[in-house]
């Protein structure tokens, strides 16, 4: 079947252009200023819309094998579809962990049965995905994973780090790591700001993540391992990103919309606004859109990370850390980055939610003659709420709740398949 994709404007080369896109056999077969539509078995109009290389998430948690009460594969990736990503990249953090080749191939033959579009596990960096103790089997691992992390532990270790990244090297993946200093938490589980001590609760300090970002840059420095900071929030991180850069380590590093959009000035006793790390302050978020206008922030995220009913519903003390993401990512940082406060273009939002993380990441496809057919449709004028309760996710808990939008997807596709259309 030979699919026409008439009237959008099409992202070339960094820019948008006007252009009509067949797709035939899964791949983008031509984009020319005007393809018939006799030429099509399949016609579907999309004037007034753009379309752009599929969205990758390199940050997303499944929660399948092992806690699947609080997301499956299937609903993870059909939320990931309607968020238009065509490919996202699954966090370590399951049971069994993958930490060995037997392991991963449980999560793996998940994949395989549920995902809606495709999904590149992460292998874990130490055995049990602890943060310490024993190394992962890299070489076995390699060939079926995108990267090696260990989320949602920091290794706490410099010398195991040390010894990770020189094993990594050697399989030509890169670290992406959760970089958090527990010595330095000392029970916090909100920003250490204003909010925090105006309200009686424990904050987590910015240096927790900087100080180990700094470790793990002269480690990659020493090393030469690619390597990769995961979900940065704070304003000395980006910093100190910016300086390894300018030397020359090969560094790239994420965010995500919470950190970019709010500050702890608008949390609210509600466990929708608890993550890891924490919202910070507007100083940081300035530095985090400065560290994009220039090129230090390489991506943007959502750490889409589920949880139950209850284990959200316990205020910001008792309910667990993670916000789920994927349905409403583009959704917000379009409205308020793009459209509103303009200090974003959608070319630069597109470099940071597709091209730069397929490329960091070695993911296949786009919006070129020959690829995979992969392409997000938006439409700029579409107006919406943020409902929780709509999500294909299982979980529900956003800080973008009821916020009113303008602009969203409107079609995904993942290797020329349809794999979400609005209604």
């Amino acid at each position: 079947m030979r699919t026409l994709l008439k009237g959008g404007q099409v992202f070339q080369k960094g820019a948008f252009q006007a252009a009509d896109v067949a797709v035939r056999k899964g791949q983008v077969e031509e984009i020319s200023p005007v393809i018939p539509p006799r030429m099509g078995d399949r016609v579907l109009d999309f004037s007034h819309c753009y379309l752009v290389p599929g969205f990758v998430d390199v940050h997303v948690h499944l929660r399948e094998p092992g806690f699947v009460y609080k997301e499956t594969i299937a609903a993870g990736t059909r939320a990931a579809a309607r968020g238009g990503y065509a490919a996202v990249c699954a966090m370590p953090n399951v049971r069994p962990a993958p930490d060995t080749l037997p392991n991963l191939r449980v999560q793996l033959e998940a994949i395989r049965k549920g995902a809606r579009v495709p999904v590149f596990p992460y292998g874990s960096i130490t055995m049990g995905q602890k943060g310490s103790g024993m190394l992962a089997d890299f070489s076995g691992l390699a060939p079926y994973v995108c990267a090696f992390s260990d989320d949602g532990k920091g290794v706490q270790n410099e010398e195991l780090m040390h010894l990770a990244m020189l094993a990594v090297k050697k399989t030509g993946r890169l670290i992406a790591a959760h970089c958090e200093d527990e010595s330095l938490l000392r029970g916090g589980y909100i920003h250490d700001g204003p909010y925090a001590r105006a309200h009686g609760h424990a904050g987590i300090c910015s240096e927790s993540e900087t100080a180990q970002v700094k470790r793990d840059l002269k480690l990659a420095a020493k090393t030469g391992c690619p390597y990769h900071v995961c979900h940065v929030s704070a304003k000395e991180t980006v910093q100190a990103i910016r300086e390894a850069k300018r030397a020359g380590i090969d560094v790239t590093c994420e965010t995500a919309p919470h950190y970019l959009l709010l500050t702890d000035a608008d949390l609210q006793e509600d466990g929708r606004f608890k993550m890891n790390p924490p919202i910070r302050e507007a100083a940081d978020r300035d530095a985090l859109i400065e560290g994009i206008l220039d090129g230090t922030v390489d991506m943007i995220v959502t750490d889409h990370a589920p949880h139950s009913f209850e284990e959200k519903n316990k205020g910001l003390e008792g309910s667990l850390m993670g916000v789920v993401g994927l349905e409403c990512a583009f959704r917000v940082l379009y409205d308020r980055l793009v459209r509103d406060q303009k200090v974003v273009s959608l070319e630069k939002l597109v470099a940071l939610m597709s091209l730069n993380p397929r490329k960091r990441f070695g993911i296949p496809g786009g919006l070129e003659a020959g690829r995979r057919a992969d392409i997000t449709v938006i439409d700029p004028q579409r107006k919406g709420v943020i409902d929780p309760d709509s999500f294909y996710s299982m979980g529900r808990a956003t800080p973008f709740a009821g916020w009113e939008t303008t602009g969203d997807t409107v079609m995904t596709m993942a290797g020329g398949d349809i794999v979400w259309m609005a209604k």
